[in-house]
């Protein structure tokens, strides 16, 4: 989209989630969070955002594994709170959760929280570690080169990612929070580009944005098959074994790759946010207009001042 004169390309570190019925954003000293309230009301929070002053949360290529957990505590906080904002949670309950009510009393939620947070992590890594490697490791008399292995290995790991989020996606829910995630992205856009955040200037932009947890996602998923051309298919548990051992390295790589992309724009840049930018169809669909009202919304309370972007 053409820019006015008097507009200034901006390059900020703020960055976002899709929530139910809203949105985060993180800024460098504040993060918010804005829902919408089922009487169509907007509510809003707003709290410090972490200074990261650790060294291993500054130093690069180790930074990212612990500010990657930080970002999924935070975001899947915020994901339940919003939750209870928007009425989910005033659904009645299962005759189970009832009685999980009656024997956890106050400690429920938190019992709760921490089950779906753990079998979420569980499932990822089963259908995205174990899985792949079982699928491909009965190709091993066929095909005896390793490295080609590694590769189809990888190829299913992207497949089933992608099968996945093309499946869920179908979910009205789900559908719905990655319209406010294509919000979350047009706002930022919309802010980077210099102009006004209104809901027609943010409307025009795109909702694909390469600082993008998809983006990383696909960055781990490829620099895997990188990593992994290493590691001897002899035996399956080791490999998988070694696999969990080599994630971090890998996480921590992909944030250097994604934070690089988000500030240079350049062949190199382009190359590297293309695959993620491609999946994000699949992850970010077109908002609403009140859906890019929220977005304004949580953006607004969290853009710094100007030495601080």
């Amino acid at each position: 989209m053409p820019k006015n004169k008097n507009q200034q390309h901006i390059k900020t570190s703020i960055g976002g989630q899709a929530l139910i019925e809203g949105v985060m954003m993180r800024g460098p000293k504040v993060t918010a969070m804005a829902v919408r309230l089922p009487n169509q009301t907007i509510s809003m929070e707003e709290w410090a955002s972490p200074k990261n002053k650790q060294w291993y949360k500054k130093t690069p290529f180790i930074r990212g594994i612990f500010n990657f957990i930080d970002s999924m505590k935070e975001g899947y906080t915020c994901l339940m709170k919003s939750a209870e904002k928007a009425g989910l949670e005033e659904e009645e309950p299962s005759a189970f959760e009832k009685r999980l009510q009656e024997k956890l009393g106050e400690k429920y939620n938190t019992v709760f929280q921490i089950f779906v947070f753990s079998f979420s992590i569980l499932l990822a890594v089963g259908l995205f570690v174990f899985l792949p490697t079982l699928l491909v490791k009965g190709l091993q008399g066929i095909i005896p080169n390793s490295l080609a292995l590694t590769v189809i290995e990888g190829l299913a790991k992207i497949g089933l990612f992608c099968l996945y989020l093309f499946f869920i996606s179908k979910m009205g829910d789900i559908y719905r929070m990655f319209q406010y995630h294509g919000a979350e992205h047009k706002t930022i856009f919309c802010y980077e580009s210099g102009q006004e955040l209104t809901v027609e200037n943010v409307r025009r932009h795109s909702r694909f944005h390469p600082r993008c947890g998809t983006s990383f996602l696909v960055i781990v998923l490829i620099l895997s098959i990188i990593v992994l051309s290493f590691i001897s298919w002899e035996s399956i548990w080791m490999r998988m074994g070694l696999k969990l051992l080599c994630l971090p390295i890998i996480m921590s790589l992909s944030y250097e790759c994604i934070k690089f992309a988000g500030r240079h724009d350049n062949l190199f840049t382009k190359i590297l946010s293309a695959p993620g930018l491609w999946i994000q169809r699949l992850t970010t669909k077109e908002p609403d207009d009140e859906m890019i009202e929220i977005a304004i919304a949580a953006m607004k309370a969290v853009i710094p001042d100007e030495a601080q972007r």
